[in-house]
């Protein structure tokens, strides 16, 4: 559905790319969109762990 989307946005601002580029960029956005989630997740986790900080 993201690399539709993107395929049809990039015709809509007048600069088309292939279905497969497009799919390319979609995979790369899922990817960073993922990584950054579980960062997020070690983060809250690993600052949990800690407990409070300096009085």
């Amino acid at each position: 559905m993201l690399a539709l989307t993107l395929w049809l946005l990039g015709h809509a601002v007048g600069r088309p790319a292939g279905l497969a580029p497009s799919a390319a960029s979609a995979a790369l956005l899922v990817a960073v969109g993922e990584a950054g989630y579980l960062v997020r997740r070690w983060w809250a986790v690993r600052v949990r762990r800690a407990g409070p900080g300096l009085p």
